[in-house]
C-alpha cells in the first residue's frame, strides 16, 4: 500500500516515521480497526532496521529489563516494556517463518538478512490495512480541532498524531531533528541529546589500529565486559560503545585489561623464574598491545627480581588502566541519541503527551535510550506498540 495518498487524506492517526518504532505502532493500531497512514520522507520503510546488526538486524535481547535502559525517569520504560516483551516480538518473527540464532549476552539476529524483517513488518502494515507514503516530507504541524498536516504529497488530517522520527544518529540516513522541534512547537520539554553508543577519541593508539581484546570498561558508574578496538581515532567496540553512552567529558574510563585473568597470583606464582613481566602478561593480551602498553606505562623486568611492591602496581595498573578521551566520535558515528523529549511530559501507558491530547512519542527521539545488542529494538518495538494500542 506505499504511493501516493487517498483524495480524502483523513485517518484516525497519522505516524511519522517508517522505522521500527513507527510501523510496530501503527501495526497495533491498524489491527484495532483505526485508519492509519505511515509518512516516511526517504524512499522507502525501515532504512535503519536494514543496516543494523551488520545487515543481519539484532532485533530484540533475551535478557531485556529496565536496568538496560538510560534516562533521566529510570521508572518510565517499565510499563511499555512488560506488555510487548521480547517473547511477543520472537513470536510475531516465528509467525512469519524467519530464522533467527542467538549470538551473545542474548542479541537475536536473522539468519539471512535484516530484509526479512523489513518485509514482515510491511505485511502486517497490508494485513492491518495501513497506508504507506514514502517520500512524503513533513512541511508544517498545526492543530486548529484536529491535527493538520502540510506535506510535499498533500495535506493529511487525523485527530492523533505519532512522531516516530528517531534521533540525530547517522545523519547520511537521512536523521534530523525533527521530532524535537515539533515537540517545542507545542512546549514539551526536550532534554539535551547526546551521541550514544559510540566510538571515544584517544590520542596515541593509531600504531595498534584493529588490535582488539576483551576487557572491562568503565565509566559513569557502569562497567561491562565485552571486546574493545583500537582504531586510528581511539577506541570501539562493544565495550567501549557502551560506556560511551555513560562517559561525560573531562572524565576517565577505566580499562581492565585481564578481566578474566587474576594477574597478581600469576607473577606471585613464577616469582622464581627469570621471565620478564611482560612476557607473562603478554600471554593474555595481543602482543602489540603489550609491547605498547608496557613502553608507555611500567619498564618490564624479571620477575624474580621485582619487589612485591612493583608487581602490585603492575597488576593494579593492568586491571585499572585510566585513559582520558578527548571526546567522542558523534552522531555519524553513534547507534542512537542519547537524551529526547522529556519523559515528564509523557505517559508511561501511553506515550502520549499529557498536556496535549493526541499527540504521542516513541522510539529514539524519546529521552529512553538502551544499551547495545538489541535493546533499542526492544524499545522501538514496545513503545510503538503502547502508543498503537491507545490511538
Amino acid at each position: 500500500m506505499t504511493g501516493a495518498p487517498d483524495s480524502i487524506k483523513a485517518f484516525d492517526g497519522v505516524v511519522i516515521g517508517g522505522g521500527a518504532a513507527g510501523l510496530m505502532c501503527a501495526i497495533a493500531a491498524g489491527r484495532r480497526g483505526l485508519r492509519i497512514v505511515v509518512i516516511e520522507h526517504a524512499a522507502d520503510i525501515g532504512k535503519r532496521i536494514l543496516i543494523s546488526g551488520g545487515g543481519r538486524c539484532n532485533f530484540t535481547n533475551l535478557h531485556c529489563s529496565p536496568r538496560s535502559f538510560l534516562s533521566a525517569n529510570p521508572h518510565f520504560p517499565k510499563s511499555a516494556l512488560a506488555r510487548y516483551t521480547p517473547a511477543d516480538f520472537i513470536a510475531l518473527v516465528e509467525r512469519h517463518g524467519i530464522p533467527y540464532h542467538e549470538k551473545t549476552l542474548g542479541q537475536l539476529f536473522c539468519d539471512r538478512s535484516a530484509h526479512d524483517i523489513v518485509r514482515m513488518l510491511r505485511r502486517e502494515c497490508d494485513e492491518a490495512g495501513v497506508r504507506i507514503v514514502t517520500g512524503c516530507r513533513v512541511t508544517e504541524v498545526r492543530r486548529p480541532s484536529e491535527f493538520v498536516l502540510e506535506t510535499n504529497r498533500g495535506e493529511f488530517r487525523a485527530p492523533a498524531v505519532v512522531i516516530a522520527t528517531g534521533g540525530l544518529s547517522i545523519p547520511k540516513m537521512g536523521a534530523t531533528d525533527f521530532g524535537y522541534r515539533v515537540a517545542k512547537q507545542f512546549g514539551v520539554k526536550v532534554r539535551a541529546c547526546r551521541p550514544a553508543l559510540t566510538p571515544l577519541l584517544v590520542e596515541g593508539y593509531r600504531e595498534i589500529s584493529g588490535v582488539a581484546t576483551d576487557v572491562a570498561a568503565a565509566a559513569g558508574g557502569h562497567e561491562f565486559r565485552e571486546r574493545m578496538l583500537f582504531t586510528h581515532q581511539g577506541l570501539s567496540g562493544p565495550a567501549i560503545l557502551q560506556v560511551s553512552s555513560y562517559w561525560k567529558p573531562g572524565t576517565s574510563v577505566r580499562i581492565d585489561l585481564l578481566p578474566r585473568v587474576d594477574i597478581m597470583a600469576e607473577l606471585i606464582a613464577r616469582r622464581l623464574e627469570r621471565t620478564e613481566t611482560k612476557t607473562i602478561v603478554a600471554a593474555h593480551l595481543p602482543k602489540r598491545l603489550a609491547d605498547l602498553w608496557f613502553e608507555r606505562n611500567v619498564q618490564s623486568r624479571p620477575v624474580m627480581t621485582a619487589s612485591d611492591r612493583e608487581l602490585e602496581r603492575l597488576a593494579r595498573a593492568l586491571h585499572g588502566w585510566e585513559i582520558l578521551p578527548r571526546g567522542v566520535a558523534g552522531y555519524e558515528k553513534a547507534e542512537v541519541t542519547a537524551g529526547g523529549v522529556d519523559t515528564d511530559e509523557l505517559s508511561a501507558k501511553t506515550l502520549g503527551v499529557r498536556a496535549v491530547r493526541g499527540l504521542y512519542f516513541i522510539g529514539e527521539v524519546v529521552d529512553v535510550t538502551g544499551h547495545l545488542g538489541g535493546f533499542n529494538f526492544q524499545w522501538a518495538w514496545a513503545s510503538g506498540h503502547a502508543a498503537g494500542e491507545s490511538l
